[in-house]
């Protein structure tokens, strides 16, 4: 029988923590046996979900949680600063980060593969975890091969923090990488500053933040003649999760940090 997988949960009170935790609590192969968070300090993770008490109660403390549980991984739902802090312990720990926080940099992201080698710890950061959304950057990058022109516009509840979002700028490296050249935007003149949104890798990508939102995004291709557009709507929260078990249950195996949750799939 396969030992479970024991995770600790970071920004546990979160709304996309609250969702992942309660997904998490409900898998046959992982214990939740820490989480953490700022806010409802001594909350049960159970409880806070609808479901019967788990026993493990929110903390303000994430070293203390790791020595005391023991976790082999850490899923991270916080913010940029915090995800990277969090990784940085877990991974001198030996406890591989999930880390679904977007914001982080690229500089950020060599740290912690450098630390991740040193420590021979497996890292998994994934923009995003849904699986529809992966399989939409994959299409716009098979696209990017024969459409001299495209742009892409990203639209997420008001509260988000970063823009554009990660999925919006790693859907645009992906496709960057696959042009032969991306063609300089159109010259003319904006009459409001930023109406032709920002220039990511050559290509031009606009977020709107909207109550009512969660997460959505479409590429739009423009050729001679016609248009394409390839668009992914997530309508839930619960999306996300199947695509971070995944990373949970292939973390274990990694030595390095892995960024995109492409690279765990075959496609």
């Amino acid at each position: 029988m396969t030992a479970t997988i024991r995770v600790v949960v970071t920004g546990a009170a979160g709304r996309m923590g609250r969702e992942m935790t309660k997904g998490l609590l409900q898998a046959d192969d992982i214990e939740v046996v820490g989480a953490v968070d700022r806010v409802a300090a001594g909350t049960d993770i159970g409880t806070l979900n609808g479901l019967q008490p788990a026993g493990v109660s929110i903390s303000d403390d994430l070293a203390a949680v790791i020595r005391a549980a023991r976790p082999r991984v850490l899923v991270d739902f916080t913010v940029a600063a915090a995800a990277l802090a969090n990784a940085r312990l877990a991974v001198e720990e030996g406890v591989s980060p999930v880390i679904g926080t977007t914001g982080m940099s690229t500089a950020q992201l060599d740290e912690l593969h450098q630390l991740c080698e040193a420590r021979q710890v497996g890292a998994v950061v994934a923009p995003n975890f849904s699986l529809g959304a992966i399989l939409m950057m994959h299409f716009a990058r098979q696209a990017a091969r024969y459409f001299p022109r495209a742009e892409i516009i990203e639209m997420h509840h008001e509260q988000k923090i970063d823009a554009p979002s990660g999925t919006a700028l790693k859907t645009a490296e992906l496709m960057a990488g696959a042009m032969e050249a991306v063609p300089p935007l159109p010259a003319g003149e904006e009459k409001v500053p930023g109406a032709r949104g920002g220039a990511y890798r050559g290509l031009a990508v606009h977020s709107l933040r909207l109550p009512g939102a969660i997460a959505h995004q479409e590429v739009i291709f423009g050729g001679q003649g016609q248009l394409l557009t390839i668009r992914h709507d997530t309508t839930g929260r619960e999306a996300f999760l199947p695509g971070l078990l995944l990373a949970v249950r292939q973390v274990l195996h990694l030595k390095g940090l892995v960024y995109g949750l492409e690279n765990l799939l075959e496609l």
